[in-house]
């Protein structure tokens, strides 16, 4: 920690930990601001796709000739439209993606791998003549057996998605072809040993369903590809640079020919990283010379874009008899949808890492069925892994007859823990949020019949990466400042009060906004829980640059050297004068032009250091025993921010990951037949939260400061997703005095299970 760092942490915040009102609040609440669906261009074409009906089908051919020749209809695209990729990883989130498999899920090539796998698409001058279109366009099948399990995905008689596929992370390598794309590993210690010292031993199986991050606003874009094949590419997306790069890659186009200008975003949790409808709407464009508009429909979404993982999983811990763990071993297998690239990684990272272990091991299965290819979804893989983990710690808890918080307690993960996927820890809060659990009113408050209390613990690893900002002071001493990281969260609020704090001056001073990718260098999409972290970082060094330039140029207007200026409370002053001199910002702004020019600073960089965040939750729930029903009652989320920058966005993100998380828990999930199609396509169906679902989530925020960041920042947006699937389950188990091991607990299930009982 360097001396800039230490002093920020130790001295007054006249902003930061305050709680101003948002720069983009009056712009959402008026319904001015703008969102993907929102802008239009003159001459604009609707562009439609035609999906597949199958979930799994040879492609025989496509004819495309009739919808061509209708009128009105200015371009029809396929694969044919589409370089053919090979293999390349790259990042996106904490995940990663293939070119090779991406340019084959937005355009289906030799076979369609699910139901809503899009085959082709057409732009034409209105919607009718759009869906006549489409039509009009004959595509001959041939149908394969399809495979929707992992368990059933890995036997060797399991319908072959890719005959290409080996699993990678196995020795010796396979020499045949399977669904299973890779296994991972981490873990240390002697497991056999561990489990020798064991009093007790748990060993379960659990399994979840894939849910889908339940964004409002639908995909949504406009491209226009002029003549001279420049290309924009208006948004909605958690990364414009990684939509620019990825659809640069997949049509052929330098990066420099596509600007990307993200909009306002109606939610994404991690489901807006990856691409779909851009790529064919830039196609599209370049096709009919004219701009191109793609919305999808709520049954595009949930049919065609990705959820998370479902999963089956196996957990087995042991421990003393007076709590402390010996040894912990996992199995997970996630399904990865059509194509690799499940979050098995961080799910493998996050499963014991709220706990300190001398024998661990997780292993990790990535395999492919025929279902839409996964994307992120909020802490991707880490819900999944720790509803297993905790589920299995409750059930010790109540058979060495311990108080769940103790037991976690006895094990809890600190500062030097060596985590299961390798690093030593540095400050982390877990302790800090179990206390404050352990001393909340909600822990001892009483319970009535049927009804049960659940904890769970989650973690998060947060990330960091790369980052650029940009700062410019304008003629009348207020400030701009550009970001490239789309706010998700809060994060223009929270980057301004970090610059305001910096330059001592009112928030209100500094005017946030977010450039497109012809405004900044390369930035990082927002997620893994990195914006405020990095993009925090990165506002903090312009600043810091910024003054640097101010203080120069009062030195100027002054005569002295630089040495013999300060910048305090938004002034620079004269040091070591009995009459200090002081210039106001306003003032050296209005004299720029007489001292060089424009005032601007920026930086660049590469962000480390991200620290890892921990929460605790603690849920009361109420089952009824004649209909199964479960009624949440009463939440309370504990988490480390490190610091919170805007207190207000914090307790948002750890509500509304509780919420997604109880959804997830108790009735989201996809239906499919016995033909491979999806039966739930719908907010109908398909049951996400709303408000007379839950009680008023209250919140905790713990303060355990990162020493990598200026401010002590630690990702805060992903951690509450994870505890709550475990949390709601313990309750629901304790409320009706049976353990469960599968999600979600609808009501037929658990009454299913009370009536067997």
């Amino acid at each position: 920690m360097n001396d800039m760092t230490q002093t920020n942490l130790q001295k007054d915040l006249k902003i930061v930990g305050t709680r101003p009102l948002r720069p983009d609040g009056a712009d959402k609440v008026t319904g001015r601001a703008l969102f993907g669906a929102d802008k239009s261009l003159p001459n604009m074409l609707v562009g439609r796709v035609l999906r597949s009906p199958h979930a799994h089908a040879k492609i025989i051919s496509i004819d495309t000739k009739a919808a061509e020749a209708l009128p009105g209809v200015k371009a029809v695209i396929t694969s044919k439209d589409f370089q053919d990729l090979p293999s390349e990883f790259v990042p996106a989130g904490e995940m990663m993606v293939n070119f090779k498999d991406m340019t084959r899920n937005i355009m289906a090539r030799e076979k369609v791998l699910y139901e809503g796998h899009t085959v082709a698409a057409v732009a034409a001058i209105n919607d009718a003549i759009a869906e006549e279109a489409m039509a009009l366009i004959k595509v001959e099948y041939e149908l394969l057996p399809h495979v929707m399990d992992v368990e059933e995905a890995e036997k060797p008689n399991a319908p072959l998605l890719h005959d290409d596929m080996i699993t990678i992370g196995v020795e010796p390598a396979p020499k045949k072809p399977s669904n299973v794309a890779k296994r991972v590993e981490f873990g240390f210690g002697d497991l056999d040993k561990g489990f020798k010292e064991a009093d007790l031993i748990i060993e379960k199986k659990f399994s979840t369903q894939p849910v889908h991050q339940g964004y409002i606003e639908p995909h949504a874009c406009l491209a226009s590809v002029s003549e001279d094949g420049q290309g924009e590419l208006w948004v909605t997306t958690q990364g414009p640079f990684v939509v620019r790069n990825f659809c640069s890659k997949i049509l052929g186009m330098s990066t420099s020919q596509i600007r990307v200008t993200a909009s306002e975003i109606g939610g994404g949790f991690g489901g807006k990283t990856v691409i779909y409808l851009e790529p064919l709407a830039l196609a599209l464009s370049r096709k009919a010379c004219r701009p191109v508009k793609m919305v999808m429909s709520r049954q595009e979404v949930l049919m065609a874009s990705g959820p998370t993982s479902g999963a089956k999983i196996w957990v087995k811990i042991g421990v003393k008899k007076d709590g402390r763990i010996t040894a912990g071993d996992a199995v997970l297998k996630f399904q990865a949808g059509a194509f690799q690239g499940s979050p098995i990684g961080p799910g493998a990272m996050c499963a014991f890492a709220p706990y300190e272990m001398t024998n661990v091991r997780v292993v990790g299965y990535d395999i492919v069925v025929n279902r839409p290819k996964v994307a992120a979804y909020r802490a991707p893989g880490g819900p999944i892994s720790e509803y297993a983990v905790e589920s299995v710690m409750d059930e010790i808890a109540q058979k060495l007859n311990l108080d769940p918080l103790e037991l976690r307690l006895k094990n809890a993960a600190k500062e030097g823990t060596q985590a299961p996927y390798g690093p030593k820890l540095g400050p982390i809060g877990m302790i800090e949020t179990l206390e404050a659990a352990k001393a909340h009113p909600h822990y001892s408050a009483p319970l009535g019949p049927n009804q049960g209390r659940g904890v769970a613990s989650g973690f998060w690893f947060n990330i960091g990466g790369e980052t650029c900002t940009s700062i410019n002071i304008n003629e009348d001493g207020t400030v701009g400042l550009t970001l490239g990281t789309p706010d998700i969260g809060g994060s223009r609020a929270s980057m301004a009060m970090m610059a305001a704090e910096e330059l001592g001056v009112p928030m209100s001073t500094i005017r946030p906004i977010i450039g497109d990718t012809s405004s900044l260098g390369f930035n990082f999409l927002t997620g893994g829980s990195r914006v405020t972290f990095s993009s925090g970082m990165a506002v903090v060094e312009s600043v810091r640059e910024i003054i640097v330039e101010l203080r120069k140029r009062a030195a100027q207007l002054w005569d002295v050297s630089i040495e013999k200026v300060e910048w305090v409370s938004g002034h620079a002053r004269l040091v070591g004068s009995e009459n200090p001199k002081s210039l106001s910002l306003r003032e050296l702004a209005e004299a720029a032009g007489k001292t060089g020019g424009p005032i601007v600073g920026g930086a660049s960089i590469n962000a480390t250091g991200a620290g890892p965040s921990l929460a605790t939750h603690i849920v009361d729930v109420e089952v009824d025993p004649e209909t199964g029903r479960t009624t949440v009652l009463r939440y309370t989320a504990i988490q480390d921010a490190g610091k919170a920058i805007h207190p207000s966005y914090v307790e948002g993100q750890m509500q509304g990951g509780a919420v997604q998380g109880i959804g997830w828990a108790l009735n989201e999930e996809y239906v499919y037949d016995d033909n491979g199609k999806l039966l739930n396509p719908g907010f109908l169906d398909y049951r996400v939260p709303v408000c007379s679902d839950v009680p008023m989530i209250d919140t905790v925020i713990v303060e355990v400061p990162n020493p990598k960041h200026p401010y002590g920042v630690r990702g805060v947006g992903e951690t509450p997703i994870v505890p709550p699937l475990a949390a709601v389950s313990n309750a629901v188990s304790r409320a009706t005095n049976i353990r469960f091991n599968e999600l979600p607990l609808s009501p037929p299930r658990v009454l299913a299970a009370i009536e067997s009982r």
